[in-house]
Order: structure tokens, then C-alpha cells, then sequence
């Protein structure tokens, strides 16, 4: 039968549980929020067997049952509240044998609520490394709870987790089981009255809501009047609970371990990751080797996309010019070349850097590199303020902007998370990617220095840009707000692994559709408008100029060609997209753009990607040379004077503007979510305005 039960994976991070749920659901998965929050709820579908299907859902990794950030919180709240729509059937912990001590703390909390579990026992290979042998029978035995060894990264022991889940959904009545530690002192008629108020089965998870109720968005108001009141009359000390709890956990724990753990001799050799981490942790080393990466990373961007851009580039070229030549003259040829192939065209030419930026973004979360930046950066980040909690945000900015401000609520200090917040956007995003790679192939000579690329140099330059800016502003902002909170920057660092390659494909995959449908829509839809806005104008003006060049070119037929482009280029400028960049080009014209340029600021406001799209668009209407490439057009743009537009000066004062200027409408309004006010966003929306203006300005006027 078809079976609608959620299993929900809970465990500590780094603990293999986002492997596992790739596991479970392949790609039958789906992300979005948790109702009322902006925290990322990740669902998927299992097939347990051929009879049952199940829905798995991946809760925000924590340490213990006790939140200290907005993600905890989350997986805190669908635990306790049995009436949470995301409430689960039955808990997978995922349990990481090389560090079970640890582990077995938060297992036992879980167990403890009163809900059907499994363990899912990971990290087995890593633990037999480390001189660590756990006798999983006896340990099952011990914690009253199925266990199942499980190696998501190879798909060992998934039919088996599977299996075992589906066991316990089959039995009619769960099994009753002791509770792992005793709770007898807590049995009183105020703990029984505040189970009754809050429905919930364990004594256990009543002594949380008690610690905890003033937190727990579910209550109401009078609910938390009744057991604020309940707590005061019983003399209930949250701290002293909570100590004494730890307390007896770890000491039936160090019994548990004891009896069913193994260990060899603290002068067991050393394992690889800590080899490895004397040297790519090394306060000098470390961050040369950094660097060296994040060079190999933007030169290989360039490098490893050159062929596949130029196949795109010149297909799509060579599509709008067979176009031209099949269909007639007017209206639907107008609109297929320059207003949908070129629209296209605007999308296609960087899928493959978006492949190779995220693949290799994956390739170093993967093999567990990603967490060492974390740690390598802590020292600069508190130099400006924040601390190592702070990069992750930051690094996922180089994705998209959108999720690296979500990724912010793991940082438990306010102050520290608004300067990240209002620093993020500064990290050059994927979404600049297309604008970096069309303006550094028209200004940037492709030339190698050694054995380096010249444009893949300037490309991580202009990321490098972006990040000393966001230090600089973040140190600033550390100056203006003042905050009395202190926080220390703790973390786990994983083992390194090898990549999991299909992990990585599927990831490049994945991203590129994200691109083409989310990105390309807004590209699309936004050239197709620009179109219709350099196709039409004024009728009487647009009138006129078909009247002028019927004339001219009756009176000079063996001209025909030029006259047509003049008559092209002249529509274009007295068209509503050409009155509209005609009317912001006094602002912009100290930067050294023209009105086409003022065209394509404005509308990548939606998206920075479609800069490209908008360049299209225009070159095309513009140009009846409808075989030549975007870049060919852009490069053989000319002002009225005669001098080409995209020069030195304009080009790197163009790249510097994108790197600074907030233009996107979905950053903007996920601060918003983020912070619960407008101030923030029009702050960041002012200031990093500003910014770009003024190192533009100073660019142009220093190139000229």
C-alpha cells in the first residue's frame, strides 16, 4: 500500500546526514521553507519497498536538543509540537561512530522525547581509522533502539535503513521503551498539568517546553502565562535541569561506551585529514595554498569554458543568420532573430561557466575543503568584527546571494549577523558571472602571463575586489553598532573524503537548469519587452525616419545595405528603449556610458544577468548584421565621435560598478524577510550604490 508517513533525519552536522538524504530520495527532492520561518526545509520522496513510499524530510543539523540559532530552533519546534505540520512518524539519527560519545548525547534527547527512532550509524570507515571498533549489536542492545550501519557516500546499508523503517511503520503498536535516563524526580502534578496544556506524551519533552516556553512560537499567549506560573510555583531552575541532565546522560554514555567500544592507544598514527591539516591550516601556508586554489578555481572558469562559450556563441550566430535568410523580411523575422534567439542566445553562452563555477564550489564541499576556509578566515573576519561563522555566508554569496543571507541564522550574535547580511551582496554572485566574462572579453587582451591567462587574472581580481570591500564596509559598520554580546567561533572540522563525482555532475546539472529556467525566464521576458520598447516609438517620429530612408534609398539603391543599418541604428535611438536610455544617460555619462549601457544598468536591476540578455537585444534591433556575435557587436560599437564605446576606461569602469552595485531585486526583498524591516535594504541598496559610483568614476577618469 502506499504508505504517507514522514520520516524525518535529525544528527550533529557533519555527520553524514545530508548524504543519507541524498540517498534515500536521489532526486526526488524539493527545497523550500518552513511554514512561518525562512529556515530551508528539505523534502524528498523514498521508496521503501514496492508496497510503501515515504516522504523524508532533512532537518537543520544541531548538537544537542538545547537551540542557540534560528536553523536549531526549527528542528527544536517540529520536534515538541505535535500539532506541526511537518511533525514526523519516525526519526533516522544519524550518528557519527568516529565521534559517538558525542553523538550518543543527542541520540539519547531524541530517544527521550518518546517518538520511534533508528540510528543510523555512519562514518564506520573513518572510525576504523581512527582505531575506533563499535560492537553495533551490543550497542543496540544497550540504547533500546534499532541501529543500522550506514555508508550513504557508497550506498551501503541504505536497503537495510530502509527496511528497518519500514518494520516499525508495519507493527501496530510502536514498542514501548525506558527512558534512557531516570526521570522519576519530575514526576509531580505540575510537570502532568503542563503535559496536558501542551499535548505531549513524555515527561521528557514537558521539562524542555518548561525551559524553553517563552522561545516556542507555537504557544499562545495564555499557554505560556500558565507555565511560566506552573514553573515559578515549583521552584524549576532551568540551568540547574539542564546540568543535571547533561550530567547523567554522559555518565550512562562512558557505561555504554565502555562496555561496547574499542579504542586503540592515544599513540595510534595519525590520521590523513590531520596530516593534511599541518600543512593547509598552517597560519602562513595555509592561506598561500588558498589562494592558490581560488586562482586555479577563476582560471580554470575561463580555461575549461573557452571551447564550449565560443560552440554556443557561433551556433547561435550562425541560427540568427540562417534565420535572416529563410524568413521574410518584416515584423516575425524582427522578432524571432532579435527578440527570441537573441534572448536565448543571452542564456546559452554561460551555461557552461555556471556548470564549472558550481562544480568546483561542490568539489571543494565535498572533499571537506570548504570548512578549513571557515577556520583559515577566522582570525581576518574578527579583525573586521565578525568571526569564522561569517565566511560560509560569505563563500555562498560567490553562488547566489539569495541563500548566503539565509545561511546567516547560524550566526547566534545579532550584530554580527546584520554586518554579514549587509556585507553578503558584496561577494561577486554567479549572476555577474555573464556580465564579468562578456566585458573582460571586450577590454581585456586574452593573453597568458606564464603560464597564467591574463582574463582568468583580472576575473579573480575582480572577486578578490569584492570581498576586500566587503571587509572594509563590515569594519565600518563594527564601529557604528554597538552590541554587548560576546561569541566564540567553535566548529567541527569534517574528515576529507574523496569527491563524490556524481554528486558533482548532478550538481553542475542541476544548477544549469536553475539558471535556465529561473534566471532564463526573467532574461527572456525581459527581452522579449526591450524588443517590443527598441522596436516601437513615438508614430510620428518612427514615421518620419521610414519616410527618410524610403526616400534616400530610392535615390541611392547601391547603398541599400548601409543606409538600411543607419535607418536600423536610427529607429533604435528615437525608439522608447532609446528615449529612456537618452534620459538617464546625463547621469551615467561621467562613467563614461552611453544610453545602451543606461539601458541594460536599469533592467539587470531584475537579475545582473541580464545585462547580457539586454546587450542582445539592443545590438540586434540596432544592427542588421544579424550573423555576428553579441561580442562582435559590442566591439564594434562606435559613439557619435567615431571612438568605440567598450574602451579600456568604459570596460573596467563597467566591471567595477557590477561589482559593487546592489542590482537585485531578490536580494533586496530576502533582506527584508531577514530583518524585518525596509531600513536595511535601502540602506544597502544606497550604500553599495554609492560605492560602485564613486570607484567607477575614479576608474574611468584614471583609464581615460
Amino acid at each position: 500500500m502506499q504508505g504517507t508517513h514522514t520520516i524525518a533525519l535529525v544528527g550533529n552536522p557533519n555527520s553524514g546526514k545530508s548524504s543519507l538524504f541524498n540517498g534515500l530520495t536521489g532526486l526526488n527532492q524539493r527545497v523550500g521553507n518552513f511554514p512561518g520561518v525562512t529556515v530551508d526545509k528539505k523534502t524528498g520522496v523514498c521508496k521503501l519497498n514496492s508496497e510503501r513510499t515515504v516522504q523524508i524530510l532533512d532537518l537543520p543539523g544541531t548538537y544537542s536538543l538545547y537551540p542557540k540559532s534560528a536553523d536549531e530552533q526549527v528542528t527544536y519546534e517540529v520536534l515538541l509540537n505535535n500539532q506541526h505540520p511537518d511533525r514526523p512518524d519516525i526519526l533516522v539519527v544519524v550518528a557519527d561512530a568516529a565521534n559517538l560519545k558525542r553523538n550518543l548525547l543527542f541520540c539519547s534527547q531524541i530517544m527521550d522525547l518518546g517518538m520511534p527512532v533508528v540510528i543510523g550509524l555512519s562514518m564506520n570507515d573513518i572510525a576504523k581509522r581512527k582505531g575506533v571498533s563499535v560492537d553495533v549489536d551490543e550497542l543496540q542492545r544497550l540504547m533500546g533502539v534499532p541501529i543500522v550501519k550506514i555508508n550513504p557516500r557508497k550506498n551501503k546499508g541504505i536497503s537495510q535503513l530502509k527496511k528497518t523503517i519500514a518494520d516499525i511503520i508495519d507493527l501496530a503498536e510502536p514498542t514501548t521503551r525506558t527512558p534512557f535516563i531516570d526521570s522519576k524526580k519530575h514526576i509531580a502534578d505540575w510537570l502532568e498539568e503542563l503535559k496536558e496544556i501542551c499535548s505531549v506524551p513524555s515527561n521528557y519533552a514537558a521539562l524542555h517546553i518548561a525551559s524553553n516556553h517563552l522561545e516556542l512560537s507555537y504557544l499562545t499567549a495564555a499557554q505560556k502565562m500558565r507555565i511560566t506560573a506552573l514553573t515559578k510555583e515549583a521552584g524549576f531552575n532551568k540551568a540547574r535541569e539542564q546540568a543535571d541532565e547533561i550530567m547523567q546522560r554522559y555518565k550512562k554514555i562512558a557505561g555504554i561506551m565502555d562496555k561496547c567500544v574499542v579504542e586503540d592507544s592515544p599513540l595510534k598514527k595519525t590520521l590523513r585529514s590531520e596530516r593534511f591539516d599541518k600543512i593547509l591550516l598552517h597560519p602562513l601556508w595555509g592561506n598561500l595554498i588558498l589562494l592558490f586554489v581560488l586562482f586555479l578555481m577563476f582560471q580554470s572558469i575561463f580555461w575549461l569554458a573557452e571551447y564550449p562559450m565560443d560552440w554556443v556563441e557561433q551556433g547561435f550566430g550562425a541560427l540568427s543568420g540562417w534565420l535572416s535568410d529563410v524568413l521574410p523580411e518584416g515584423f516575425v523575422q524582427d522578432l524571432v532573430i532579435n527578440g527570441i534567439v537573441a534572448g536565448l542566445g543571452g542564456i546559452a553562452i554561460f551555461i557552461p561557466q555556471i556548470m564549472i563555477l558550481f562544480g568546483l564550489i561542490t568539489l571543494l564541499e565535498d572533499t571537506g575543503y570548504m570548512s578549513r576556509i571557515s577556520f583559515l578566515s577566522d582570525r581576518l573576519m574578527r579583525s573586521v568584527g565578525l568571526n569564522g561563522r561569517s565566511v560560509m555566508p560569505l563563500i555562498s554569496g560567490m553562488a547566489c546571494a539569495v541563500p548566503a543571507v539565509m545561511a546567516t541564522r547560524t550566526i547566534q550574535n545579532r550584530k554580527e549577523r546584520l554586518i554579514t547580511i549587509m556585507v553578503t551582496p558584496l561577494m561577486s554572485c554567479s549572476a555577474r558571472l555573464p556580465v564579468y566574462t562578456i566585458l573582460i572579453g571586450l577590454v581585456i587582451p586574452d593573453k597568458s602571463i606564464g603560464i597564467f591567462n591574463l582574463q582568468g587574472i583580472v576575473l579573480m581580481g575582480l572577486y578578490l575586489l569584492g570581498f576586500l570591500m566587503a571587509l572594509l564596509v563590515a569594519w565600518i559598520m563594527h564601529l557604528f553598532i554597538k552590541s554587548t554580546e560576546r561569541t566564540y567561533f567553535l566548529m567541527e572540522l569534517p574528515v576529507y573524503k574523496a569527491p563524490r563525482w556524481k554528486n558533482v555532475a548532478t550538481t553542475m546539472v542541476e544548477k544549469a537548469k536553475i539558471f535556465v529556467v529561473d534566471a532564463g525566464k526573467v532574461i527572456m521576458i525581459i527581452s522579449l519587452l526591450l524588443w517590443v520598447l527598441a522596436s516601437f516609438g513615438p508614430p510620428e517620429k518612427m514615421n518620419a525616419i521610414s519616410e527618410k530612408y524610403a526616400t534616400l534609398i530610392e535615390q541611392q539603391p547601391n547603398n541599400k545595405v548601409e543606409l538600411k543599418k543607419q535607418r536600423a541604428a536610427e529607429k533604435l535611438e528615437h525608439s522608447f528603449a532609446g528615449i529612456m536610455g537618452h534620459t538617464i544617460e546625463p547621469l551615467i555619462r561621467p562613467l563614461g556610458y552611453d544610453w545602451k549601457i543606461g539601458i541594460a544598468i536599469v533592467t539587470s536591476f531584475a537579475a545582473r544577468e541580464v545585462f547580457v540578455g539586454t546587450m542582445a537585444t539592443l545590438y540586434s534591433v540596432g544592427n542588421e548584421a544579424t550573423d555576428e556575435t553579441v561580442r562582435e557587436k559590442m566591439r564594434a560599437a562606435k559613439r557619435a565621435d567615431g571612438t568605440v564605446v567598450y574602451s579600456l576606461a568604459t570596460g573596467v569602469s563597467l566591471l567595477i560598478f557590477y561589482v559593487f552595485a546592489m542590482q537585485c531585486m531578490s536580494t533586496l526583498a530576502i533582506v527584508y524577510r531577514e530583518t524585518r524591516s525596509w531600513k536595511y535594504p535601502a540602506l544597502q541598496f544606497v550604500y553599495m550604490l554609492a560605492i560602485a559610483y564613486l570607484c567607477a568614476f575614479t576608474a574611468y577618469l584614471a583609464l581615460s
